[in-house]
């Protein structure tokens, strides 16, 4: 049954007139009694009385006038609902994100985003590398900040560039250097992140051919920064990562330069408005803050 009948039916009635309701629908009155007339035959019963005085409506008529009534009411709802999500105006957005991207960054990506689109939600979870590439492949979440490369069967936007650091604690004897080679590492007592969360760092001193000696091991970014500041190490970690954070460490650049990249990964199939339009905010507000080109 098209909901054209059903809007015919409820605007008549509610008009109380053939012909206002034709105004109001952008028809003309033959056609609206034509409506009326294929309905009552579908139904096998008359709706509606119709006179001089107006219509008025049959018992069957008013058993059936608030339901009809309300599918309108509904499909007007739907249609305003599929209009909001194609806006970017509903949705939820559930997003991944590592600790130096949700400390750093998304405060004020969030802010511009709801800005632009304040009824959508934004559900966040956090984890490591590892968690947020399970969570995409698994359908937890729409998406996510990552390193490049990501695994396959994503589409990726890349961001910006954060170099790698070498950090250490005050006192310690390569503080005294401008920039840490990588390889003076290799006997130092090193804090590591778990190897599924430090695929920047182990790249980087794979290519200088340098195999750390692991003393800790964590997954969480903050307490290895602590473990260095206590002096039970040293480390090299993003520098997003340590922004504003230098107290009792000691951070130097590295040689030869190591970087790891930002990106956003989303899965394959057609995202949600909604996402689209956070990945472009993102963007846009890494570009507006000098972050990304």
């Amino acid at each position: 049954m098209s909901i054209k009948k059903y809007e015919a039916f409820v605007k008549t009635v509610q008009m109380g007139s053939l012909t206002k309701a034709a105004e109001m629908l952008g028809s003309t009155q033959s056609r609206i009694s034509h409506i009326l007339s294929d309905l009552e035959e579908e139904y096998g019963f008359t709706l509606m009385n119709r006179g001089r005085g107006g219509v008025k409506l049959t018992e069957a008529g008013a058993l059936l006038f608030p339901k009809m009534e309300e599918i309108v009411q509904k499909s007007r709802e739907l249609d305003a609902l599929i209009s909001d999500i194609n806006k970017a105006d509903a949705g939820t957005v559930r997003l991944g994100t590592f600790s130096s991207v949700a400390v750093h960054w998304l405060p004020g990506i969030l802010q511009a985003f709801q800005a632009q689109h304040p009824r959508v939600e934004v559900r966040i979870l956090s984890g490591d590398y590892h968690d947020i590439d399970q969570w995409i492949n698994s359908g937890d979440i729409d998406v996510g900040f990552v390193t490049l490369p990501a695994p396959k069967d994503m589409n990726t936007i890349q961001l910006a560039k954060d170099p790698l650091v070498a950090i250490m604690p005050e006192g310690h004897r390569l503080a005294e250097q401008d920039a840490v080679a990588i390889e003076s590492l290799r006997d130092e007592h090193f804090i590591s992140l778990l190897q599924s969360s430090n695929h920047d760092i182990h790249r980087a001193m794979d290519k200088a051919g340098v195999r750390p000696h692991i003393k800790y091991s964590t997954k969480d970014d903050y307490a290895m920064i602590a473990m260095v500041q206590q002096g039970l190490g040293v480390s090299i970690v993003p520098k997003l990562l340590i922004d504003g954070r230098h107290e009792g460490i000691v951070v130097r650049p590295l040689q030869p330069d190591a970087y790891r990249t930002i990106a956003l990964a989303m899965p394959k199939q057609q995202p949600l408005p909604a996402v689209s339009a956070f990945a472009e905010t993102t963007v846009s507000w890494l570009r507006e803050n000098g972050i990304a080109k």
